[in-house]
C-alpha cells in the first residue's frame, strides 16, 4: 500500500515538474495575484516599461444575460484603469478572430456601468498567446487595430487585440519571454519574476498543495484519453465484425443485431463492400 502511495506521489511530482507556462492552468497559478510577473508579461508584450499592474486575477467569470457568458483566463488592471485579458491557446481552434472580437465586446459590456458615459469606457486589451502562428504571417506579434480604410488612420476606440506567436523564440525581449513559456526549470528562466513563483509551485510543499487541481485535471484528461482509446478500439472491433458478417452474406438486420452498430453504419459498410 505504501509502495503504491509513494509511486503515486512520485508520479504527481513528475507531472508538476514537467509543467510549463504554456499549460493554461499552470499559467493561471503562476500569475494569480502575482502583480510583478503580470507586469513583466504586459510590459514586454506591449513594449511599455511604464505599465504598473494594480491587480490580477484568474478564471474571471463574466456573465452575459443576453447571450454567451465567458470565463477569462487572466484579467489584470493597471494604474491607468486599462484592462488586460491574457489567454493561452495551444489549439488553433481556440484562437479564432471572432473569439477575440467577442472577448473584447464582453469586456466592454462588463466594465461600462449604466450610469457612465461612453467616454468613460476603459481601454481594453485581449491578448492571445498561441502555440502556433495562427495568423500565418510569421510575425512574432500581431497588434490588431481598427483603422479608417480611406485614410489608413487608426480609429481610436480604445480596444486592442494582440496575437503573440510563441513559435518565435529569438534573443529579443519578446523572444526570451516565449522561451520562458516553454521552460520547465526555474533556474533556466530569463525573467526572475517568473522563476521565484515557479520555484515555489514546483519545489515547495505549499506549492504542490496549490497544484492539486492541476493534477486532478491532468488525471481526468488521462482517464478520458484512455476511455476514448478503448472506445475507438471497441468501435473498430464492431466494424470488423460487421464486415465479416456482411461478407458471409448475412442480412443488414442480423449484422446490426450482432455487431451493435447502428443500421445506418451497417448500410454504409454494405455499400462500400459492394461498390
Amino acid at each position: 500500500m505504501q509502495t503504491n502511495e509513494a509511486s503515486q506521489e512520485s508520479e504527481i511530482k513528475q507531472v508538476i515538474r514537467s509543467l510549463c507556462m504554456m499549460n493554461n492552468r499552470f499559467m493561471n497559478f503562476m500569475l494569480d495575484d502575482n502583480k510583478k510577473a503580470a507586469q513583466v508579461f504586459l510590459r514586454i508584450i506591449l513594449g511599455d516599461d511604464k505599465i504598473k499592474v494594480k491587480n490580477v486575477r484568474i478564471q474571471s467569470f463574466i456573465q452575459n444575460i443576453y447571450g454567451h457568458s465567458s470565463q477569462l483566463d487572466i484579467l489584470a488592471q493597471d494604474s491607468k484603469g486599462r484592462y488586460f485579458n491574457v489567454e493561452v491557446q495551444r489549439s488553433d481552434e481556440g484562437a479564432p478572430a471572432r473569439r477575440a472580437r467577442f472577448y473584447s465586446s464582453i469586456l466592454d459590456t462588463h466594465f461600462l456601468q449604466p450610469s457612465k458615459l461612453y467616454e468613460e469606457l476603459p481601454d481594453t486589451y485581449v491578448i492571445f498567446i498561441t502555440e502556433n502562428d495562427v495568423l500565418r504571417d510569421n510575425l512574432p506579434l500581431y497588434d490588431i487595430r481598427r483603422t479608417i480604410k480611406q485614410s489608413a488612420r487608426d480609429f481610436e476606440d480604445g480596444s486592442h487585440i494582440i496575437y503573440v506567436n510563441s513559435q518565435r523564440r529569438d534573443d529579443t525581449a519578446l523572444g526570451k519571454l516565449m522561451q520562458d513559456l516553454y521552460c520547465t526549470e526555474p533556474k533556466n528562466l530569463h525573467y526572475q519574476e517568473f522563476a521565484e513563483r515557479i520555484e515555489f509551485l514546483k519545489y515547495s510543499k505549499e506549492g504542490e498543495e496549490k497544484m492539486t487541481d492541476v493534477i486532478e485535471e491532468y488525471a481526468a484528461r488521462k482517464a478520458e484519453a484512455v476511455a476514448k482509446e478503448a472506445e475507438k478500439k471497441e468501435q473498430a472491433n464492431k466494424i470488423e465484425l460487421a464486415k465479416g458478417l456482411l461478407a458471409d452474406g448475412m442480412s443488414i438486420e442480423f449484422t446490426v443485431r450482432h455487431s451493435k452498430l447502428s443500421e445506418a453504419e451497417v448500410r454504409e459498410l454494405a455499400f462500400k463492400l459492394t461498390a
